[in-house]
C-alpha cells in the first residue's frame, strides 16, 4: 500500500526523519526509511534503466534526480517502512550484463536465476535520501584522523550524470584537483596546522568535486580545503570553493563563512580563515591560515606564524600534469598523480626538490566501484 506523501513534503517542508507511514484500519504507523542502490554495468553503453521489482509497500522515489542512468550504471532511491532485515528486490536488464549492485560502500550479494533476474537484499535503515550519498559516490578517504578529513573523488566520464552529462568532460580539471589535493595534504602535515586544529577539536577538510551526483550538482569544477571550527560541517565553518579552468588553474574562491554568507575572492585577494574562538577579528576568532590565488593559477597558503607555502604551476605552466610546491618561497616538492578509475589505482609521485629523501612513489589501491581503500 503506497503512502500519500508528496515529493514536496518529503524533500522540503518536512524532515524525513520525522515522517511515518500510516496504514489502513488503524495499524501502527511505521518509520519511513530510504535506501539507494546502484546497478553497475559490465561494459558501458547507451544510458538505460533495468526493470525493477519492489515488495509491496515500497516504491521508487519519483523525479529525475532519483532515477539516474549513465553509460556505466543506473541508480535509484527506494522509500518505505524501515526494516533492519532489508527488503528483497529483483532487477532484470535484458541485453545488459550486470557487474555488481552497490549500496552505500558495499557490493551486495547477488542471486541470479535462469530467467536472467538478479535478486538482492536492500537495507532500509536511512532516515533521509541524503544519507544515501555514499551509494552513488566513488570516493576514497586516505586520511581521516584528528584535525583532518581527506577525501578524493574518483570521477569517470562514463559515470557522468546530471549537468555533467550535457557538457564536455572536464578532464584537465579532474586531474588538477587530485594534484592539488595531494600537494595540500603535504603542506598541512609539514606545517603543523593539522596538529593545531586537532588540539582545538577542529579539522581541515580536503575534497574535490563530483560528476555523477544528482543530489549535489557539484559544478562548475572546483575543490575545497575547508576549516570546521568543530567536528564537522554543522560547526562554524570557512568553506572555500576554488574554481578551476581547463588548465587546472584556480581563478576564483567563493568562500562560504558561517554567519557571513559567500565571500568572493579573485586572483591576488587574500582570503583569511579564522577559528571562531574568542572575539578577535570581529568575532571570527584567531587567524588560522590565509589563502591567496596566485597569478599562475596556484595558491599561496600562509599560516600566521610562517613559513609560507604555495601550490604553483608545474614546468609546463599549468597544473594538470604536475604542480610545484613551494616552502618559504623556494621550490620544495613536485607532485604528479594518475588516477586509473576503472582499475582502482591512484599513483602518486612526489619529487623532493631540495632533499632527495623526500622523493616517494605510492599507489593507493581502491575498489573501483566504491572507492574503499584496499
Amino acid at each position: 500500500m503506497s503512502t500519500s506523501l508528496t515529493r514536496r513534503s518529503l524533500l522540503a517542508g518536512t524532515s524525513a526523519a520525522g515522517l511515518a507511514l500510516a496504514f489502513p484500519g488503524g495499524a501502527v504507523a511505521q518509520e519511513l526509511a530510504y535506501a539507494a542502490f546502484r546497478v553497475v554495468r559490465a561494459q558501458p553503453g547507451t544510458p538505460d534503466q533495468p526493470e525493477i521489482t519492489l515488495p509491496e509497500g515500497y516504491e521508487l522515489v519519483p523525479g529525475d534526480a532519483y532515477s539516474v542512468a549513465s553509460r556505466a550504471e543506473y541508480y535509484a532511491f527506494v522509500r518505505g517502512p524501515r526494516t533492519g532485515r532489508g527488503i528483497e528486490m529483483r532487477v532484470r536488464w535484458p541485453g545488459v550484463a550486470v557487474r555488481a549492485v552497490v549500496h552505500q560502500d558495499t557490493r551486495l550479494d547477488l542471486r541470479r536465476d535462469h530467467a536472467g533476474c538478479l535478486g538482492f537484499t536492500l537495507p532500509m535503515t536511512e532516515p533521509t535520501i541524503d544519507a544515501n550519498q555514499p551509494t552513488i559516490q566513488v570516493w576514497s578517504h586516505p586520511d581521516v584522523s584528528p584535525g583532518l578529513h581527506f577525501r578524493i573523488e574518483h570521477n569517470d566520464p562514463d559515470r557522468a550524470a546530471g549537468p555533467w552529462a550535457t557538457v564536455p568532460w572536464p578532464a584537465g580539471q579532474v586531474r588538477s584537483v587530485v594534484n592539488q589535493l595531494i600537494a595540500t595534504y603535504a603542506i598541512w602535515r609539514d606545517s603543523g596546522m593539522v596538529a593545531r586544529a586537532a588540539a582545538k577539536g577542529h579539522r581541515f577538510v580536503l575534497m574535490g568535486f563530483e560528476t555523477n551526483n544528482t543530489l549535489h550538482p557539484d559544478n562548475p569544477p572546483h575543490w575545497h580545503m575547508s576549516y570546521n571550527s568543530g567536528p564537522d560541517f554543522s560547526s562554524p565553518t570557512h568553506n572555500p570553493h576554488f574554481w578551476i579552468d581547463g588548465q587546472g588553474r584556480n581563478f576564483y574562491n567563493g568562500m562560504d563563512v558561517t554567519g557571513l554568507g559567500r565571500l568572493r575572492h579573485y586572483v591576488g585577494d587574500p582570503a583569511p580563515v579564522y577559528d571562531f574562538m574568542g572575539d578577535a577579528n570581529g568575532g571570527r576568532g584567531d587567524l588560522v591560515v590565509t589563502f591567496t590565488i596566485r597569478e599562475d593559477g596556484g595558491l599561496d597558503i600562509d599560516p600566521p606564524d610562517g613559513p609560507g607555502y604555495a601550490i604553483a604551476a608545474g614546468r609546463d605552466g599549468g597544473l594538470v600534469d604536475e604542480v610545484t610546491v613551494l616552502r618559504a618561497g623556494r621550490p620544495w616538492l613536485r607532485v604528479a598523480t594518475k588516477d586509473r578509475v576503472r582499475v582502482g589505482t591512484l599513483t602518486i609521485s612526489v619529487d623532493g626538490l631540495r632533499d632527495s629523501t623526500e622523493t616517494r612513489r605510492e599507489v593507493l589501491r581502491y575498489d573501483p566501484l566504491t572507492g574503499v581503500l584496499r
